[in-house]
């Protein structure tokens, strides 16, 4: 028990002193799931959108495929994005893998569902009143989507911040496609699975709170979101 103890000591030093290791592997990781879900928000809004305001064949189903990939295995889309982006792949001539982009790719994959299928709900939400409305004042087909959107960009921004939550933690990506390289793809998740495995406890507590940080504030913004909703 003392030795834990200790070890928690150190790591708090560690995050107070501003340990540049950490740190590093902190804004690394931040710096990656951020442009992962930027680039998921500007693709899968947009396409949530489509599947919302049109009605065709089989969109029932491609929906609960969609709500169904929300708990997809990081690892399953690691191993999917490694099979196309190493050497035998199809993208393999882009020379991606082990690289952030890599990673970033792989992030993007993982949070699409959460975020297509969140912003469906949020539109859904809305009703129809506010799309009658916008169309009987004269709105185009474009001005009544962004319209509803916007009545609902509460629920959107939750949307994102759980994809972001989930690119953040997550660790199969990571890995895979990462490499776990230091200085260069290692991200919180695979430097406390690499600390713990090499008994560097007190660093690997030190990263763990800081991701047990970043978890408890996209918690309590989407609180806040959905407080303010209401």
């Amino acid at each position: 028990m003392s030795q834990l103890l200790q070890a928690v000591r150190i790591a708090l030093d560690m995050i107070i002193s501003g340990d540049p290791v950490v740190y590093s592997i902190a804004l690394r990781t931040l710096m990656i799931s951020i442009s992962a879900t930027v680039l998921a928000s500007v693709i899968f809004i947009p396409v949530a959108c489509l599947l919302h305001f049109n009605s065709f064949r089989g969109k029932a189903f491609l929906l609960s495929i969609v709500q169904t990939l929300y708990s997809v295995p990081t690892v399953l889309v690691g191993m999917l994005v490694f099979l196309f982006i190493s050497r035998a792949g199809p993208l393999g001539s882009l020379g991606m893998l082990f690289s952030p982009g890599a990673i970033v790719l792989g992030e993007v994959l993982l949070i699409a569902p959460i975020i297509t299928g969140l912003t469906i709900s949020a539109l859904s939400g809305m009703g129809r009143n506010i799309s009658d409305t916008a169309i009987s004042l004269g709105a185009g087909r474009l001005q009544m989507v962004l319209k509803v959107l916007s009545e609902s960009r509460y629920m959107v921004f939750t949307a994102v911040l759980m994809g972001f939550g989930r690119a953040v933690s997550e660790i199969g990506v990571a890995i895979i496609v990462g490499g776990n390289i230091s200085g260069y793809t290692r991200t919180l998740t695979t430097a406390i699975a690499l600390g713990v495995g090499k008994g560097e406890t007190a660093a690997s507590i030190a990263l763990g709170i800081i991701l047990l940080i970043l978890a408890m504030i996209v918690s309590l913004t989407v609180n806040t979101l959905q407080h303010s909703r209401k």
